[in-house]
């Protein structure tokens, strides 16, 4: 059965995929206008916000808008409601429409901004192009009953614990015995109310990575049979994901530097881009990242990549890049608008499986703002 939902339980479930920590220090992420206080049963995804798109939010009787560009993103000295952001927040405000915004945490997220910028783009074997943040991995050990051990440990794997390279749902476990005293205002799962009760059980090992934490203690709880479940959790010194600005990667098959134009062209639907010399005569590795990338074009150059996707090129970072060897293509800032359906896509899924009442449509306005003659 569906259930109705108020905008904190969507952005708390939006933000176990792309948490606020990670976005780079200084970016302005999170709640911009309204609140999230409040039932919300439609949801709008938006590159950017602007006066079109908040009058499409408005038609389509949209709860919160979600949108990649932040729209406070310097402070305001004024709210003048007839020029420039004014009429903007003016709206929203009269209308209840919460605007809210994740931008560079969505960049960097698994499955972010970046990933759908090279996945399409058809790439392979992609990592991170600049690292900003390692996350934290945490042990959990918890003392589970031998007839709930199987159960336990896949609700764990499930939840997200367990990942180590390739591999999935990894555990380790011991067996032992577990003591306890059922108070008098307790429902013993087993045993008896005041009395001493020795419990077969399991000790199950895993590693869980620190923005998951509670979503795998919850699901730990949901499946162990206890009332109060035992369970430790310990920090760790080992390395953790990398994760960060852009990806590079490899094309499933080398090609013409002409012919991989042609398919930048074709995978962001742009009639035209602008790109750097010296031109590569064929084209394998390839480093992308979404947005105004100026200053990243050598972590590509240092890793090997035959050119360097990303938005927004200076002329005198382009001469840089060009005595430097590194060829840039740039596509536009506007191609990030991958994000609209991208992000439509997951918080469908993610609300589906919490069975939340509420519709995410993608904002059919386009916010490119050049035309090209």
């Amino acid at each position: 059965m569906m259930k109705a939902v108020n905008g904190q339980a969507i952005i708390q479930l939006f933000e176990e995929w792309a948490p606020k920590s990670l976005a780079v220090e200084g970016d302005k992420v999170g709640l911009m206008i309204g609140t999230l206080n409040k039932p919300v049963r439609h949801v709008m995804i938006a590159l950017d916000v602007l006066e079109e798109v908040v009058d499409e939010a408005i038609e389509k009787k949209v709860d919160l808008i979600i949108a990649h560009h932040p729209l406070l993103f310097r402070p305001l000295k004024k709210i003048d409601t007839e020029s420039g952001q004014g009429p903007i927040i003016e709206k929203c405000i009269k209308h209840d429409i919460t605007v809210y915004a994740a931008h560079t945490n969505l960049d960097i997220a698994d499955g972010g901004v970046n990933d759908m910028l090279a996945d399409k783009l058809d790439l392979q074997n992609t990592r991170v192009l600049v690292p900003t943040t390692e996350i934290p991995l945490k042990k959990l050990v918890a003392f589970v009953p031998e007839n709930h051990v199987e159960e336990v440990r896949q609700a764990l794997g499930d939840a997200g614990a367990g990942y180590i390279g390739g591999y999935s749902h990894c555990t380790f476990s011991s067996a032992g015995t577990g003591t306890f005293i059922p108070g008098d205002d307790t429902n013993p799962y087993l045993g008896k109310r005041r009395e001493m009760e020795f419990a077969s059980e399991k000790r199950i090992e895993t590693i869980v990575p620190q923005p998951l934490v509670r979503k795998v203690t919850n699901a730990l709880e949901k499946a162990h049979p206890y009332e109060e479940p035992a369970y430790d959790l310990y920090s760790l010194d080992l390395e953790g994901e990398k994760m960060g600005l852009g990806r590079i990667g490899e094309l499933k098959k080398e090609l013409p530097f002409e012919e991989f134009i042609e398919q930048v062209k074709k995978a962001f639907s742009v009639e035209d881009i602008r790109a750097t010399k010296p031109f590569p005569q064929q084209v394998r590795k390839v480093a992308v990242l979404g947005g105004d990338g100026n200053k990243y074009w050598q972590y590509a150059n240092r890793q090997g990549a035959d050119v360097y996707i990303t938005g927004d090129l200076y002329y005198h970072t382009a001469h840089d890049a060009q005595m430097g060897g590194q060829c840039i293509i740039d596509p536009g800032h506007h191609v990030e608008k991958v994000m609209k359906e991208g992000v439509k896509k997951e918080l469908e899924k993610r609300m589906e499986e919490k069975k939340f009442q509420a519709n995410v449509m993608a904002s059919e306005v386009s916010t490119e703002p050049f035309t090209f003659f």
